[in-house]
């Protein structure tokens, strides 16, 4: 079932794996059926690149803050994490041991690497489906950081994205998004990552 390919997260990895783009074409609003809306949607594009509420992403609560109260009473399942979902910021190394479901059709957490940063937050369990990461994104001088979909991320996009978010850009963890699988809805969860969806002409889903 499993593609027996693993590796281990113990080393800083170097910030030219930062994503770059020299250029995003279109503004994509939220989706329909997660019909938020902020301003320009969630993404910059053009000169709104690095700019904005948006640009940074450190936690879902701070970065929901800019929604007025009228969405969080019409769309409160936006403002929580799914259940069997959890956040997980962590200084790198991160010291987690991924196996590749299939190629390039997401990763599990194998082990965590004793004593290391995740083994000792306590939090990350063997069997747990990375589903989200932080990755930073830089277009001539201007970057941000967000929390990208990596349900279908293989081993070399999870290792670059990791290694974005570096120190230089403001970074001081990558946030991780995990499903465990045997607590979780995975059609809540994919709806509820619809609405961090990058457009398809990013980095991020060009490299997928």
């Amino acid at each position: 079932m499993f593609t027996i390919k693993s590796f281990a997260l113990i080393a800083l990895l170097p910030a030219a794996s930062a994503f770059s783009s020299s250029s995003i074409a279109n503004t994509r609003a939220v989706g329909s059926s997660t019909a938020l809306q902020g301003v320009n949607g969630i993404w910059n594009t053009a000169n709104d690149f690095g700019k904005g509420k948006f640009r940074f992403y450190d936690g879902l609560d701070s970065y929901m803050k800019p929604f007025p109260d009228e969405d969080r009473e019409l769309y409160p399942e936006m403002f929580k994490l799914p259940k069997g979902t959890y956040e997980v910021p962590l200084s790198k190394p991160c010291g987690i041991i991924f196996e590749e479901i299939e190629p390039k059709c997401g990763v599990y957490v194998a082990d965590l690497v004793e004593g290391g940063n995740a083994y000792s937050q306590g939090v990350i369990q063997k069997g747990d489906l990375l589903v989200g990461m932080t990755a930073v994104q830089i277009a001539g001088a201007k970057w941000e950081r967000r929390l990208i979909p990596a349900r279908n991320f293989g081993f070399d996009l999870v290792v670059d994205a990791i290694g974005s978010n570096d120190i230089k850009w403001g970074c001081n963890n990558v946030i991780m998004l995990f499903e465990r699988p045997d607590e979780a809805d995975r059609e809540e969860v994919e709806k509820f990552l619809e609405f961090f969806e990058p457009p398809a002409d990013t980095p991020w889903k060009l490299s997928q």
